[in-house]
């Protein structure tokens, strides 16, 4: 019976190997109903493991999330969290200042999900009595420096991301800064990147182009990347009040640039702060916050280095025909060309900003999203370039 046995488990086995021959060897007589797309194609588990390779030697960003007594952090954390691809490449570190329990609570209901800080000193800042009204900048300046200060001096992070626990982020914010990040790496002339459009109201930008991307002499803030070596030039110095402002100072920016969208990857609902809703109803509530995944990652972005940039960009300012604001008020946008409008002052350029709905105050004598002087905004459906005369020369700081 066990020789029967064995005969039939050998006889079993050759009737296999048989049938892988004929298998390999005899080609199909028609090729698959369904055939399956190239890209659908499942990847082997090599490939797996190079992208966890890949993932383990990505650079490692935080986003340091700056509160104080906003319980609505809530809205703030949840956005981040939802959206960010790797919680190993992009660590929420939440800094709080002003020591509100309720803020507090919200924070520790993330549990290991954020690391929570708590800025030490929560006395008032000693000020000069003339500034007593503007205690709420200095301790904000306080807090920026603490907590810059442990992500890059405790903690040691080579980048960080910067928000406000009043900003709400856009799908792609994440892929915008993992993208841009080389740029500050290898070009020593912009210093930040930011999720901001200061002139991001729907209408002013084209939510169709949301890929586009521009460098600005302005520094935006309001959601943005530095790297260590920057807060290595600014920690000496840090300013004990208006630390947004002071950067905007030509002694800081030293003529770098930053890199910010046409559609903001951030927006304010903040309205209630140390500023009392300054340009908040006015501006910032009507900002366009983009809702289109643009895959950052894919593009060259090689065009925004400075050498690259600055010829193109100027050429489509001034080869662009000028108009006057009367023309442009009544273009019903049918041609969708761009067009120049020009200024040539101060007053000028706040003029023409305030008809046609841009920010029109300067911070050392810039335009908020301005490059060379130029701000670039949509009107009627149709690209604008708010432009100074073709010569030129630089800011003229005592504009205000």
């Amino acid at each position: 019976a066990e020789a029967e046995l064995r005969l039939q488990r050998e006889l079993l086995l050759q009737i296999q190997r048989l049938g892988r021959l004929q298998r390999r060897e005899t080609p199909p007589k028609s090729p698959p109903k369904t055939p399956k797309p190239p890209q659908k194609t499942p990847k082997p588990p090599r490939v797996k493991e190079e992208e966890e390779e890949e993932e383990e030697a990505a650079p490692v960003v935080p986003v340091l999330v700056l509160a104080c007594d906003r319980s609505s952090v809530r809205r703030c954390l949840d956005k981040i969290l939802r959206y960010r691809p790797s919680a190993r490449r992009f660590p929420v570190i939440v800094s709080q200042d002003c020591g509100h329990a309720e803020t507090a609570a919200v924070i520790a209901s993330y549990g290991a999900a954020v690391s929570h800080i708590r800025q030490p000193e929560l006395a008032d800042v000693p000020v000069p009595p003339e500034h007593r009204k503007f205690q709420g900048y200095y301790r904000i300046s306080r807090h920026y420096r603490w907590a810059l200060g442990q992500v890059f001096r405790t903690f040691r992070y080579r980048a960080a991301i910067v928000v406000e626990d009043d900003l709400e982020v856009a799908p792609d914010f994440f892929e915008y800064f993992q993208a841009v990040l080389p740029l500050l790496e290898e070009d020593p002339s912009l210093w930040c990147a930011s999720a901001w459009n200061d002139n991001g109201k729907e209408g002013l930008v084209d939510a169709r182009r949301a890929e586009l991307l521009y460098r600005t002499d302005f520094f935006p803030g309001l959601g943005w990347l530095l790297l260590a070596e920057l807060w290595d030039e600014l920690e000496p110095k840090w300013p004990p009040a208006f630390w947004d402002d002071w950067m905007r100072q030509p002694e800081q920016r030293r003529g770098r640039a930053c890199v910010r969208p046409e559609v903001s990857r951030t927006m304010t609902f903040g309205r209630k702060g140390v500023s009392h809703g300054q340009f908040y109803d006015q501006y910032l509530k009507f900002i366009k916050l983009n809702d289109r995944f643009v895959p950052f990652t894919q593009m060259d972005l090689s065009y925004l280095k400075k050498d690259q940039y600055e010829g193109f960009f100027l050429r489509q300012v001034y080869s662009a025909p000028e108009v006057h604001l009367e023309e442009l008020q009544k273009d019903p946008g049918r041609d969708s060309g761009p067009v120049r409008l020009q200024y040539r002052g101060r007053d000028s350029f706040k003029a023409l900003a305030k008809a046609l709905g841009l920010m029109d105050d300067l911070k050392s004598g810039v335009p908020r999203a301005g490059y060379r002087g130029v701000v670039s905004f949509v009107c009627r459906g149709r690209r604008v370039f708010l432009a100074p005369p073709s010569d030129w020369t630089g800011y003229d700081p005592s504009w205000s």
